[in-house]
């Protein structure tokens, strides 16, 4: 841009008052912060194109697109964060699963596999797994969906082959590209890709099992499911992997009364807890939920009506007109996949939603709704239907187009100026996971722990940094940094005295980790008002406290 002579940005001064020194502040692609989110729109933006697309290709009809790209704006808070907080990994990855599934589409409606439709699920499977550690367990529920659509017959061996390999491959490139990241190898969606490789290469011996069709079914389901867990606890052992063992932790403690510390961090917080009991009635209000149960029963009453025709006559012949629309089946699945990720963890609305405003394009089907649009034209059906949807789906528009705002945090300036100009360059420090990141983005000071939470050893220093606002004594925790070389410690008040939720307060999580000290002052609480004699306060404002740890 600079050599074409495009003006890459504009700059100017912003007097702040209240004795606050002014500031430069800019926007274009010239600079990095704009360029950074500007990157993050734009792939997003592309993404709306994709749902256009993937809801025309899915539906049969350019309604179908227009259905998902209007359900996607009417349902904009709960389908992406991306307007908020754009450096989040999803805002990279998921566009990317998008044209993922949009390729898996076309591979299972397609009558002859192209070799460059694999090679572009290939490549959209690498970029969406390489920016989020979460894509694994996505990928997983994807595995098992089309296999659930292979055992019952919808698609048959050769094309499923033909996905798993792509995905081994895929997940191989990606074990190389992140610097052999050895979490993938051990996961279970790998363990899953390995156990139905392994059931499809032993398809001749099922086959020769003499039991009914739907005893088969339950067999290669359990199979699939026993085999999976084993071979994932099996390879965790045998490699001492232990990077994903939170996420069991964390499903466990969904069903079972299970916490420990890292379980709590997460269930403490909102978008980590269950859907909220409003979420359902937000989406019926803009009539997403009932038409995507229409288009789910319209696909259910045709799974039923094949499978009793298998199961009743059990005649082989008639296996052959199931292969139709296995397309159909898969997405019916993989909502309920999705709606139990997002269920179960508020967050993973993200791929909820979106599928959701995804199935709505069936609302146009001819295969499914053919009867009807031989009485009533189907636009007239989607109009209407698209029409009703506005009235609370354009209200949702206007709310968020009326949140507008600035980015202030004074304390936080001050405490990086502080950083930046009264301590050297390789003082290491510690404190809470987001203020981590700031330090070491902002202040380039090494730091000890950051919000990456998929690696056991950065979680084994997390939990000694946050001992700061347990009831332990001030001399045993001291010693615990000292050992991590911690020269700072930043100390936020707010972090020992706020609650999300009973229970989820800073010194009742430790409470469950440390019952030993439970009943003690919080340190945290005695820090503040007194840091020696193992620290001593060398800067404090309304937020923050930084404490030098006294070396012996």
């Amino acid at each position: 841009m600079d050599m074409i002579g495009i003006q890459t940005k504009i700059c100017w001064t912003v007097t702040r008052g209240e004795g606050l020194s002014p500031i430069e502040s800019c926007e274009g692609l010239g600079d990095p912060a704009c360029f950074y989110v500007a990157v993050i729109f734009i792939l997003n933006g592309l993404m709306m194109a994709l749902f256009f697309i993937y809801g025309t290709y899915l539906s049969g009809s350019r309604l179908g697109g227009l259905v998902t790209v209007l359900c996607f704006f009417f349902n904009h808070g709960e389908c992406t964060r991306v307007m908020w907080t754009p450096p989040l990994r999803e805002s990279f990855s998921y566009p990317f699963l998008v044209l993922q599934m949009l390729l898996v589409t076309h591979i299972l409606r397609a009558t002859k596999l192209y070799r460059g439709s694999l090679i572009a699920l290939c490549i959209s499977n690498i970029f969406f797994m390489l920016p989020w550690q979460f894509a694994q367990f996505v990928l997983l529920t994807q595995i098992a969906s089309l296999f659930a659509v292979y055992v019952v017959g919808y698609i048959d061996i050769y094309k499923l082959r033909k996905i798993i390999y792509i995905h081994m491959i895929s997940l191989a490139l990606c074990f190389v590209l992140m610097f052999g990241n050895s979490m993938l190898l051990t996961s279970y969606y790998a363990s899953s890709l390995v156990i139905i490789w392994g059931m499809l290469a032993l398809k001749p011996h099922f086959v020769k099992i003499n039991v009914s069709e739907l005893s088969l079914w339950i067999i290669q389901g359990c199979l699939w499911l026993f085999g999976t867990i084993i071979l994932k606890y099996l390879t965790s052992r045998i490699f001492g992997i232990a990077d994903d063992a939170h996420i069991g932790n964390l499903l466990t403690s969904k069903f079972f009364s299970y916490k420990d510390f890292d379980t709590l961090l997460y269930t403490c917080a909102a978008e980590f807890d269950f859907m909220e009991k409003e979420t359902p009635l937000r989406y019926t209000k803009t009539l997403l939920l009932p038409a995507v149960l229409v288009v789910f029963i319209a696909i259910v009453r045709k799974i039923i009506s094949d499978m009793w025709s298998i199961l009743a006559k059990q005649q082989t012949h008639i296996r052959k007109h199931q292969f139709d629309h296995g397309e159909l089946v898969y997405h019916a699945l993989q909502l309920l996949a999705y709606t139990a990720l997002g269920i179960l963890i508020m967050r993973l609305k993200l791929f909820l939603t979106p599928h959701m405003c995804v199935m709505a394009s069936l609302i146009c089907s001819r295969q499914l709704f053919g009867w009807l649009f031989c009485k009533v034209h189907p636009g007239a059906v989607v109009f209407a239907v698209l029409a009703a949807m506005s009235i609370q789906g354009s209200a949702n528009l206007q709310t968020q187009w009326n949140i507008v705002g600035e980015f202030s945090n004074l304390p936080q300036e001050e405490l990086i100026e502080w950083i930046k100009y009264s301590t050297k360059p390789d003082a290491v420090f510690a404190g809470a996971m987001p203020t981590m990141a700031s330090v070491k983005l902002s202040a380039l000071r090494p730091v000890v722990n950051h919000p990456h939470y998929e690696d056991a050893g950065l979680r084994a220093r997390t939990k000694i940094v946050y001992s700061m606002y347990s009831r332990k004594a001030a001399e045993e925790v001291k010693q615990e940094l000292v050992k991590l070389k911690v020269n700072y410690y930043i100390l936020e008040e707010s972090w020992c005295i706020r609650r999300s939720k009973p229970g989820c307060s800073m010194p009742e999580i430790w409470d469950v980790e440390d019952p030993a000290n439970a009943g003690k002052t919080p340190l945290c609480n005695l820090l503040v008002k007194e840091s020696k004699p193992h620290f001593t306060t060398v800067f404090q404002n309304s937020v923050y406290k930084v404490l030098e740890v006294i070396k012996e």
